[in-house]
């Protein structure tokens, strides 16, 4: 019983050793690109938004109503503190509704 806990013991403390060894290397993360379509109001939408997280997770919303999207920005003003203007709400969803609406109003 003991040769197998001292057995665990040398695996957890060389795999443990051989993780922080590498730790000076840094790590390369990828640069994946998000384009976004072209239309009024892309400019400060592209701003407001990518200050805080990549346009990726905008469109991984998939099409929705022009409601969500002006709940969705709501509550990045209101949760995450995003730096968008009460006056500049309604460009930021005209713009998401018009190029990532479903065509439903509510």
């Amino acid at each position: 019983m003991r040769s197998v806990i001292k057995l665990t013991a040398a695996i957890i403390v060389c795999s443990t050793t051989a993780t922080f060894a590498d730790s000076n290397k840094g790590i390369k993360m990828p640069y994946i690109e998000f384009p976004m379509k072209p239309g009024k109001g892309m400019y400060s939408t592209k701003g407001k938004c990518n200050m805080c997280h990549s346009w990726g997770y905008t469109i991984n919303q998939g099409p929705q109503s022009k409601a969500f999207w002006r709940k969705k920005v709501i509550k990045m003003i209101e949760v995450f503190h995003a730096p968008i203007k009460n006056e500049d709400i309604e460009e930021v969803v005209a713009y998401l509704y018009a190029n990532y609406g479903n065509g439903e109003e509510d």
